[in-house]
């Protein structure tokens, strides 16, 4: 016999409210290691199947509000908690992965070859316009208004999970935490269909979870 879901009063007074920023599912390319960036690049049925399944877990969570990128990837994962949950989604393109320029659609391998010297500098916590696009500060300044928004939103003890990509997640992070952008690597990425849980403190948001959802998997992303 199943557990019954918890409910609003599960959940013990006072928790604050939580932020789930959860990166899409697998796609093509992350099993190709070509990085995707804004390009709209479907999930393969794994990608579904790993959308169903951390849904169903994420459901549990009774989340109040659903915010993704409007990139189909992501757009498609919230669907799934979305089909359970039965709430309204926010797509917003703020929420994209970034832009990366001439990285786009090359694999991991190629940019090394083509940008070695940038990606050995990206590595370094320098800031680098990858293939002339974005830096991940520029990221941070478009992402992490956007999830402040919603938060602000949500009831007391409220939660909101924002589906977006594993760079855009890892700066919000960062930005959210209050670290400095050469500080942000420090971070590990995120799993396909995993996530990671802030939580509201007395002193601002703290990270409470980090690649949850499955046991240790590889990073296959575009900030890797």
């Amino acid at each position: 016999m199943s557990a019954a879901a918890p409910t609003a009063a599960d959940r013990g007074p006072g928790r604050g409210r939580r932020v789930i920023l959860w990166r899409h599912g697998q796609t093509a390319w992350n099993v190709e290691r070509r990085f995707q960036g804004t390009t709209d690049v479907q999930l393969t049925e794994t990608g579904v199947a790993q959308a169903r399944r951390a849904a169903r877990l994420l459901a549990s969570l009774q989340p109040d509000a659903i915010v993704s990128s409007d990139l189909s990837r992501a757009a498609d994962t919230a669907a799934e908690l979305v089909a359970l949950t039965g709430l309204e989604v926010t797509h917003d393109e703020a929420l994209r992965e970034t832009y990366a320029g001439d990285w786009q659609g090359l694999t991991h391998d190629e940019i090394i070859a083509r940008h070695g010297e940038q990606y050995a500098a990206w590595k370094r916590g320098e800031p680098v316009r990858r293939g002339g696009g974005e830096l991940e500060t520029e990221v941070a300044d478009r992402a992490a208004p956007v999830v402040l928004r919603h938060a602000e939103k949500l009831p007391e003890d409220g939660t909101l999970v924002v589906v977006s990509h594993g760079g855009t997640i890892r700066t919000t992070i960062g930005r959210l935490l209050g670290l400095e952008a050469q500080d942000w690597e420090g971070l590990g990425g995120l799993s396909n269909c995993c996530w990671s849980v802030l939580g509201e403190g007395a002193r601002g948001w703290r990270l409470l979870e980090h690649n949850a959802g499955t046991l240790p998997e590889p990073v296959l992303g575009d900030d890797d």
